[in-house]
């Protein structure tokens, strides 16, 4: 007797076979990955195609693409599916072989879906929100778009200031998902049933708290260069958009179970946020002021959720996510939990952006093996002077007591994070790098030799300062390529002169990718016309070293009649009209000029905890302004 052996049924596939041999890790584009949604899009009443415009190992560790995928699928009536950016070889077959861009799990065009919905997490990623338009045969602008086309939505942090990239989205999400994109939905299904045209559908978002659409509003500008006015031209559009906000992050929808990539991502772990927003204000740090104010979730319902993600995905690691872990009011009960857990299933704990001190370096020494880690600290800067300018809270006491108390622990190895070119920075803050790597180094051999584990290793490394909207740097002035590599030769120079200069080893970031970041940061609606033009001379992954090209920027810039001095180096007046002046992120233009004006004169601000500093995040109802009662914000 012949058995006939099982067959399943053909998986649909957007790539022949032959195609999938030629292209660099085919598993980044078949979808039907562990936790797949996998619904029947002819069931549904909408389909949501979500996008993060890099490759898929960084898209697939984005926990934000995690939890609206999670928060669309949970809805009866709809359908959310992914796509991520082709790699340099599927972006050339793609388009020699004429073939649409598909979402990894139905592997349908994307042109096929309602909405296209891209995560915008960083500047250098805008040539490949073109190229995804493209490759889909989506028309870039949203203006040359028609009823065959989605609608093209943006969201993620660079859409508090969305104007250099506004002519390719139909509208922005402003602001936390998880609060208003049913009401977007509910309105979706309204408009689609109604039979009017587009503009229809973008007038009832614009009623939406949140929504932006950029084609309701005009920019003027002044002979100058610089914005004279920024008004709504349609009767929906409100002259000021506010940020949406999750009160309470406990109840908020969370993936309870997360996609579980192909291949090793970036962060191929169970990811546990803990908490939204950061005490801290430190001047230059955007997340720090965009996602005030402060909410925690509850430590048993943090304690819940680990389980079941570990149950759904067999990750062998959990990593705790938070602007500032340390800060996270039950971090103790948590941790203890976490290790119990941890320690009967075998799986690793990180916890990455804790202070150092002793309670966190207990914590580290029972989760990490502490002969073969390194210690991470981020001073930022290597005065006490800069420090206090960038309202950092960290002191050099502090800084020595802390890399002391590691050095006895067993640890060796420190890793150290510094910025440069930050406003009111001096040569002599920049040789105060080596001079604190050194002080650090000679902390370490003053631990009697027994306990020492090995040779000192200090690994410094700088970064260059970019003025971001929404902080108190927005105001500030940016140095050219040469000026920044100067800077870090000045560090290199001072870090050579040093006693332990063996024990010191020093890098720093790239220079001209800097400068572009900067521009694309504080530019306006001007800047879309150089990005499309970059993006049509064949530039993708500017975010990556290996295919960015200056040269490629700078004349695109120069034949769209632009200069990036213009956006760089100009001095911005106290009273100027920035672009992004019509979002409303609860933290008020008087606040960051105040902060500004007390970092010129090295003034620290209390942290959210210790004092409210009425920065007007209190407006949202929740979080740290209301846990004690001097919060008069």
């Amino acid at each position: 007797m012949i058995t006939k052996r099982f067959e399943p049924a053909p998986v649909k596939q957007a790539l022949s076979h032959e195609i999938l041999m030629q292209i660099e890790k085919p598993a980044r584009y078949l979808g039907n990955e562990i936790n797949a949604a996998c619904k029947d899009r002819k069931s549904v009443d909408i389909s949501f195609c979500m996008c993060f415009p890099d490759v898929y190992e960084v898209g697939m560790s984005h926990l934000g693409i995690q939890i609206l995928y999670d928060l669309f699928n949970r809805r009866a009536d709809t359908f959310c599916d992914r796509v991520y950016s082709p790699w340099m070889d599927l972006d050339a077959i793609l388009r020699r072989e004429k073939i649409p861009l598909f979402a990894v799990e139905s592997q349908d065009p994307v042109k096929s879906f309602d909405f296209l919905g891209i995560t915008l997490q960083y500047e250098m990623c805008y040539t490949n929100i073109l190229q995804i338009l493209d490759l889909s045969g989506i028309p870039l602008r949203s203006c040359d778009r028609t009823m065959e086309d989605p609608f093209v939505i943006g969201g993620g942090p660079c859409t508090y200031n969305p104007e250099p990239i506004a002519p390719f989205f139909d509208l922005f999400y402003l602001g936390e998902g998880e609060t208003q994109y049913d009401a977007l939905m509910d309105a979706y299904k309204v408009w689609k049933a109604s039979g009017k045209p587009r503009t229809a559908f973008l007038e009832m978002a614009a009623e939406i708290p949140g929504m932006y659409i950029p084609q309701f509003y005009d920019a003027v500008y002044h002979e100058d260069g610089t914005l004279a006015s920024f008004t709504p031209n349609n009767p929906h559009a409100s002259p000021t958009v506010r940020k949406e906000v999750v009160r309470d992050m406990t109840t908020a929808i969370y993936p309870e179970k997360p996609l579980v990539p192909h291949i090793r991502a970036i962060q191929d772990r169970v990811v546990l946020e803990i908490q939204r927003g950061c005490i801290r204000g430190c001047r230059f740090c955007q997340a720090g002021m965009i996602y005030r104010p402060v909410r925690e979730r509850d430590e048993k319902r943090l304690e819940e959720l680990a389980i079941t993600m570990l149950d759904a995905t067999g990750h062998d690691e959990i990593s705790l996510s938070s602007l500032s872990s340390s800060d996270y009011s039950r971090l103790p009960e948590l941790v203890d939990f976490l290790i119990g857990e941890c320690s009967r299933r075998k799986v690793n704990i990180s916890l990455p952006s804790l202070r150092i001190d002793a309670f966190s370096l207990d914590v580290m020494s029972k989760v990490q093996d502490v002969r073969k880690s390194s210690l991470t600290f981020a001073p930022e800067a290597g005065t006490q002077r800069m420090r206090d300018t960038i309202n950092k809270g960290l002191t050099e006491e502090a800084i020595l007591s802390g890399a002391g108390e590691a050095f006895e622990s067993g640890w060796n190895r420190v890793k150290l994070y510094f910025m440069l070119g930050q406003p009111w920075e001096t040569d002599e803050d920049r040789e105060g790098i080596a001079g604190l790597c050194e002080r650090i180094a000679e902390r370490y051999y003053q631990v009697p030799k027994e306990q020492r584990n090995g040779k000192c290793q200090i690994v410094a490394s700088t970064a260059f300062f970019v003025p971001k909207p929404f902080t108190p740097f927005q105001w500030a002035v940016m140095y050219t390529p040469q000026e920044y590599l100067g800077m870090a030769k000045t560090v290199n120079h001072a870090i050579r002169e040093q006693l332990n200069q063996k024990s010191i080893r020093y890098d720093w970031h790239e220079a001209y990718v800097t400068v572009l970041e900067g521009v694309l940061a504080r530019g306006d609606r001007r800047v879309a016309d150089v990005i499309e033009a970059v993006y049509r001379k064949g530039e993708i992954y500017d975010a990556w070293t290996e295919n960015f090209r200056y040269d490629v920027w700078v004349s695109a810039f120069e034949e769209c009649g632009l200069s990036m001095d213009f956006y760089n180096r100009r001095q911005r007046r106290e009273d100027e009209l920035f672009p992004w002046d019509f979002i409303d992120t609860g933290v008020t233009k008087a606040f960051l000029l105040r902060e500004w004006k007390k970092a010129g004169n090295a003034q620290t601000t209390y942290n959210c905890r210790q004092q409210c500093s009425g920065c007007g995040a209190r407006k949202f109802g929740g979080g740290v302004c209301f846990e004690h009662s001097n919060a008069v914000c």
